[in-house]
Formats: structure tokens, C-alpha cells, sequence
């Protein structure tokens, strides 16, 4: 056998091969060796943009985030920490020289160019970190401990475990109160080390800054001069903060150690303070309405001359978010969610115009602005996240990160369509449809109803590592996920319209259930409905309300009981807005009796996987208690996946891998 017969036989044995490694089933395995791509920050000169990758190992049930540095015009990077170590909240020193960041609440920092040494600044423990701007000091936030715990009550009894609440708030999200509080600090900086003792500008406030468990350092910012540092906090505590979404912005003097408030006047969160590059203007988004945390975020504007404070979005019917200034203060760029996909926007200071700069079904999640580009990271529910330059003048997008090609490159990826429902009161809805890989128009499919959570949160092109679209479609279902009522995307009225009405939009889901059934390729016989908390709420009661329309259910971290969740959810201004009053009130708010699951578990007669987590106390563990006690009882054929280290959300590898095989298990065994 000749030499070039030989090769061509090996190529020919290669070649299937290959084609099957463009063609990969994405599976729960593979999402998880995806690199998670966040972007940091970008340098003062314009030339850098700083990301950071999250990476996971499965054996050691843990990851670790390394940063990078991005050519802005080449694109070329280089990694800068150590890949098994975890670096986040990076920012440039305002030379450009330096790059800070915390490892293990630490405070480090690394060359931008030469060898990337990295140092030690101080060995405080933070939560996050700014430069001044005049590269002289850094502020800081700390946990700083200013209550007594049972120990410090009774150091007789130095073994014991209980604890002693005198008002609510005594838990949140995953955490019961630890006695701490997060002030804010500052302290100078020289040579790369902390000198003398930092001050804390709050005098030991027992409030939080940021805004406690989701705040980060966007909610406090210095002024250009590093005169001034304004900072997010609602100064209320316990039962009090429990009520109120009433955040304030607070303007420190370093000189005089004096303090104001900026906006004593509203009642909802004002947050995300920004100053204008010539330190004239503070801009912010702020919430109109106080108690009600999904109203729409307004762009408001303070001028530090006149003390005058105005709406620049007046009019506008959509969010604004991450707002930034373009670099001659003329112009500000935002975020905002129009027709369900997350857009870049920008407004013109002087006559208030809003223009669209961006088009396309994928979001943008980040912004920064470096010369005379945007700086972003963008998503789409068949594209996990990479950093691009985005053109301001013509909204063209350049791709700067290739970090998920391996494996996304290979996988074989889902089609996303648009389509417009009707609902059962006449009204247009977007319902985005996710097909399998190797969809057939003539194939009927199982098609799964998903769910979104919030309530009030928008259904776009995100791309999710559990809640993932593109994987549920891969495993050959046909992905039903329709913009209900409640969600921004389509102006404020149909985002506020589900207060004191939640059964409003279950009866969504229903018309886009209907609707879909009816396409050719979708199997009316095999539909399933899944979703996490408002997501999992809408499970439980389309449980009982479906009418032989579902053939299976899954619900994570779902409310059941209304009554039962306004007496042990932990940030009560939300059910206290949305149910439009405690349950003990007279008359009985509507909510209550029409929109509760448990009212009709007498119907319940379909198979239903409950999944919940110990650690939630957002939606706490007793819902999803009594959903399975439920169903058990009533003879439904039922599953219960718990987890006793898990919050709201899931957070450790392995744990999130088992979620997903029960999850997909589940609907192999009663749908497939």
C-alpha cells in the first residue's frame, strides 16, 4: 500500500469524527466547562478592557475566576492572576500602571504591563474597593460588627447556639444577620499599601452600604475631584428596613466629615450615583414608588451648582439601566429592555432625545465607555457571554473575546424565533420559541412551558448555566417561553400589571399554551410547564388550574401559599405591595383568595418534581414543603429535591449538576 493511500485512509477514519465534534448535543457537562465571561473594568488610556473568567472544577466542587487584559483594538489577551485562584472586582489604578482586585476579601494588586507582579495592599478584609480619582486614597466597604450576639449577652455561655431578634430582617436571602453591618471607609493609599487608619463615614451606622445581599460598589462612587463620596443606604434596620425600599444617595465631605442627602424627597431606591466627568452633574436611577421594587427605574440628574434635581427619562416608558457618561459629559449611555432584548440607549443631556444605538435579538448586560466606543458584554439565549466594542455613532458591534469557543464552537445550537400570542383579554404578547438542534417542521416535539421568575423580571435573550433554554431545547423539546404580564420589555403599564393579580398572568401562560399547542410540530399530548420562583408559583397553580392541558410539573423554589409566604418571606414590602396588603386585614385583599396556589390542590391530578433549598429565605422552605406534602396526599405521583446548603439560587457545582440529571430525569420519565 502506498504512503498517500495510507494517509488518505487515516483521513477518512478522522472525518466522521471531526463532524460529530461540530455536532455535539449540548448536555448539563458540557454547559459546565464554559468559561463565564464578566467584564471588569476598562484603563484610563482607552486602550485595555479588563474581564474576568469563571471557570468550575466538578471533582473539587468549586471554581476560580482569573483576569484578563483585552487589546480594545487588536484583541489580543493575556491572562494576568493566577487561573486557581479566584480575582473579582477589579478596577484600574487611575494611572493605568496598576490593576487592584480582592483574592479571599483581600486587597491586591497587579502590573498592567511587564511582569504581573502582584502585591498585598492590606490585609483588612473588604467587600469591595474604589480608587480616588487623584490616586491618594481608596474607599472601601467593611463588615464592621456593632451588635451582640448571645455570646456577648452570656459569656457564661460561651457553647451556645441560639439567637435573639427583636425585629425582622433577622435573616435575608441565604444569611441570618451576623451582627454586622457594612459601612463605608476610606483611608490613604501610597506605594500600593494602606497609610493610617481608615475612617468610616458612616460613624458605625447600623445600616448597610451597598444595599445588602445584591448591592455592589456601582452604589458608591467618588466625585472626579475626590473631594466628595457619595454612597447607597436605606437607614432604616430591622422591621423598618423589612418594609421599605426607601434607599437614599449620601454625599461625605472628606474635608469637613460632614454629610447630606441628596434625596430626601422619594420614597423607592435611589441608586448607581454617577458623576459627570467635570463633576457638575450626579446622575442616578431611582424608583418612584416606595415598597414597590419593580417599578421602573428613572434617570434623574442633580446639579451640584443650583442643587436642582430633574428627570431626564420624563416621558420615556422604559427602564433605564448602568447608566455611564460619554467622555465630553454631552451624552449618557444606558441599558433598558424595549420589545424584550436588552438594547444600548443613549440621551442627549441637552434636549433630553433617547436614541436607540443598538439592534439585534441578544442582550447587552454591561457598559463602559472608552474613547469613542462603547465597551460591553452581550448574550443571547444561543450565545453565552463574550466582551465587544460597540460604535455609539452606528451601533456596530465588534467581538473582543473568544472565550467560549471551545466547547460552544462545536455544539450544535438552537434556532430562537419570535412569535405574537393573543391573550385571553385580546392583548399582543411575545413568546420566544426555542427549537432542538436538528429541528423537523414535519417531527411533532414534547414542548415544555417555561416559566419566568421575578415577577417583574424580564424574559429576554439571557443565557442562564441552570435555567438554561438552549440545553431544555437540546434534549429535544421545543422551549415555550412567553413575555407574560408583569415583565419590562414592553413599558411600564404592562410591566405594573400584575399587582393584586397574579392570576392574570397564569391566564398568559394558558393562551401561550394554547396557541402553541396548536402549531404542527408542537405535540398537544406531551406538554410540560416549568419554573423557579414567581416561575414556580406559576407551576403550582397552573397544578390546579391546567385542565388536562399538562401531562408534568416542575417547580423550584415556587411560592404555594401567599398566606404562609407573607409570614416568612423576609423583604415584606414585596409581598405587601404586590398582594396589596397583609392577609389578616379586612376585607381580605383579593390576592389571597383567588391567586393562591394551595386553593387548588383539590384539582391537582399531574405528576410534579418540587424542588427547593433550605437556605432560602426569600421564598423559604416551607413552601416547598407543603407542595409535596400536598401532592403526596392527593395520590400525585411526586418528587421532592431539597438541598440544605442552597439559597434562592444554586450555587455549588455538583449541586447544580445534580439539579440538572433530576430535572431532565424527571421529564424523560413523565414526558418524553
Amino acid at each position: 500500500m502506498s504512503r498517500s493511500l495510507q494517509l488518505l485512509q487515516v483521513i477518512m477514519l478522522l472525518l466522521p469524527l471531526h463532524t460529530d465534534a461540530q455536532n455535539q448535543v449540548l448536555t448539563p457537562e458540557i454547559l459546565w466547562k464554559i468559561g463565564r465571561v464578566a467584564l471588569d473594568d476598562v484603563s484610563p488610556d482607552g486602550k485595555y478592557a479588563l474581564y474576568g473568567v469563571q471557570r468550575y472544577d466538578m471533582a473539587a466542587n468549586k471554581g476560580s475566576r482569573t483576569l484578563y487584559l483585552a487589546d480594545i483594538q487588536t484583541g489580543t489577551t493575556r491572562a494576568l492572576t493566577d487561573p486557581d485562584e479566584t480575582s473579582s472586582d477589579a478596577q484600574f489604578h487611575p494611572n493605568g500602571k496598576k490593576i487592584g482586585f480582592l483574592r479571599d476579601g483581600k486587597l491586591f494588586e497587579v502590573n498592567t504591563s511587564g511582569p504581573s507582579m502582584t502585591g498585598q495592599v492590606s490585609d483588612l478584609e473588604i467587600n469591595g474597593f474604589h480608587y480616588a480619582p487623584d490616586g491618594k486614597s481608596i474607599l472601601f466597604a467593611r463588615d464592621v460588627k456593632l451588635d451582640q450576639n448571645t455570646t456577648d449577652r452570656y459569656p457564661d455561655l460561651p457553647k451556645n447556639s441560639g439567637r435573639i431578634s427583636d425585629g425582622l430582617l433577622y435573616r435575608h436571602w441565604k444569611s441570618w444577620h451576623d451582627y454586622a453591618y457594612s459601612n463605608v471607609f476610606y483611608v490613604d493609599y501610597r506605594d500600593g499599601k494602606f497609610v493610617g487608619k481608615p475612617v468610616n463615614i458612616q460613624r458605625e451606622e447600623r445600616f448597610d452600604s451597598p444595599l445588602t445581599p445584591d448591592g455592589g460598589m456601582e452604589q458608591i462612587t467618588w466625585s472626579p475631584d475626590s473631594r466628595w463620596i457619595v454612597y447607597t443606604c436605606r437607614k432604616l434596620n430591622g422591621t423598618a428596613e423589612a418594609q421599605s425600599t426607601n434607599s437614599n444617595l449620601y454625599a461625605y465631605e472628606v474635608a469637613s466629615g460632614k454629610t447630606m442627602n441628596f434625596t430626601p424627597y422619594n420614597e423607592g431606591y435611589d441608586r448607581d450615583p454617577v458623576f459627570s466627568p467635570d463633576g457638575r452633574y450626579l446622575i442616578w436611577t431611582s424608583l418612584a414608588k416606595g415598597g414597590y421594587e419593580a417599578d421602573r427605574p428613572r434617570l434623574m440628574l442633580l446639579d451640584t451648582q443650583t442643587q436642582l434635581t430633574e428627570e431626564l427619562s420624563a416621558g420615556w416608558d422604559y427602564e433605564v439601566n448602568n447608566p455611564v457618561w460619554s467622555a465630553d459629559g454631552k451624552t449618557i449611555y444606558f441599558l433598558s429592555s424595549e420589545n424584550f432584548t436588552y438594547q444600548v440607549y443613549a440621551l442627549n443631556v441637552t434636549d433630553k432625545k433617547i436614541r436607540r444605538i443598538t439592534e439585534g435579538q441578544h442582550d447587552y448586560t454591561a457598559l463602559k465607555v472608552v474613547g469613542n466606543e462603547l465597551i460591553t458584554t452581550r448574550v443571547a439565549m444561543n450565545a453565552p457571554a463574550e466582551v465587544y466594542a460597540v460604535s455609539p455613532a452606528n451601533g456596530t458591534a465588534r467581538q473582543l473575546t473568544f472565550v467560549t469557543d471551545e466547547p460552544w464552537k462545536s455544539i450544535s445550537k438552537s434556532k430562537v424565533e419570535r412569535r405574537t400570542v393573543k391573550t385571553f383579554d385580546g392583548k399582543d404578547m411575545n413568546v420566544w420559541l426555542i427549537f432542538p438542534p436538528d429541528f423537523d417542521p414535519k417531527k411533532k416535539y414534547p414542548a415544555l412551558v417555561y416559566c419566568q421568575g421575578g415577577p417583574q423580571s424580564a424574559l429576554s435573550q439571557f443565557f442562564s448555566y441552570r435555567w438554561n433554554l438552549s440545553l431544555m431545547a437540546a434534549q429535544g423539546y421545543v422551549v415555550i417561553a412567553p413575555c407574560r404580564r408583569g415583565m419590562p420589555g414592553s413599558g411600564k403599564d404592562w410591566n405594573d400589571a400584575i399587582t393584586g393579580k397574579w392570576s392574570d398572568a397564569m391566564k398568559d401562560y394558558l393562551s401561550a399554551t394554547d396557541a402553541m399547542a396548536a402549531e404542527p410540530f408542537v405535540d398537544g399530548e406531551r406538554l410540560g410547564a416549568v419554573g423557579a420562583s414567581f416561575g414556580g408559583y406559576a407551576v403550582y397553580w397552573l397544578a390546579g388550574n391546567h385542565q388536562k392541558r399538562f401531562k408534568t410539573f416542575i417547580a423550584h423554589c415556587g411560592l404555594f401559599n401567599l398566606e404562609s409566604f407573607y409570614g416568612t418571606t423576609e423583604e415584606v414590602w414585596f409581598p405587601h405591595y404586590d398582594f396589596e396588603g397583609a392577609y389578616w386585614q379586612s376585607p381580605v385583599p383579593k390576592s389571597y383568595q383567588t391567586d393562591s396556589p394551595h386553593r387548588y390542590v383539590q384539582n391537582w391530578d399531574t405528576p410534579i418534581l418540587v424542588i427547593h433549598n433550605e437556605l432560602d429565605f426569600r421564598v423559604p422552605f416551607s413552601e416547598g414543603m407543603q407542595a409535596f406534602q400536598a401532592a403526596q396526599l392527593r395520590g400525585i405521583p411526586s418528587r421532592m429535591l431539597s438541598f440544605p446548603d442552597e439559597g434562592h439560587w444554586m450555587s455549588k457545582p455538583q449541586n447544580s449538576l445534580l439539579w440538572q440529571r433530576e430535572f431532565f430525569g424527571w421529564l424523560e420519565r413523565t414526558l418524553k
